[in-house]
């Protein structure tokens, strides 16, 4: 898990997407242009919540978002996700 100097705001989170698949089940291996964007990830930083909503996630648990949520940024050469926590569909 990184460690990056970024605090999200209200009811967002960062995260760091899974690594994505770099071969079948079968043992195929899947060309960099063929890779789909992983849909899972690790959250390394939370924000304070809304007034009335306070967040359910935590530092450290692996989620399940949805293919075209949240919002890509580069911090220090790495990949993460900033995105609402509405935008999590599940805790794995």
């Amino acid at each position: 898990m990184a460690q990056v100097k970024i605090k999200p705001l209200a009811d967002r989170v960062l995260v760091e997407p899974a690594a994505a698949e770099e071969k079948t089940a079968s043992g195929l291996f899947i060309p960099d242009t063929a890779k789909e964007k992983p849909q899972k990830g690790v959250i390394i930083a939370v924000g304070n919540g809304k007034k009335d909503e306070p967040l359910t996630v935590k530092v450290g648990d692996t989620v399940l978002y949805g293919k075209y949520a949240g919002t890509e940024i580069n911090v220090e050469g790495q990949e993460f996700l900033i995105m609402r926590e509405s935008d999590i569909f599940a805790v794995i």
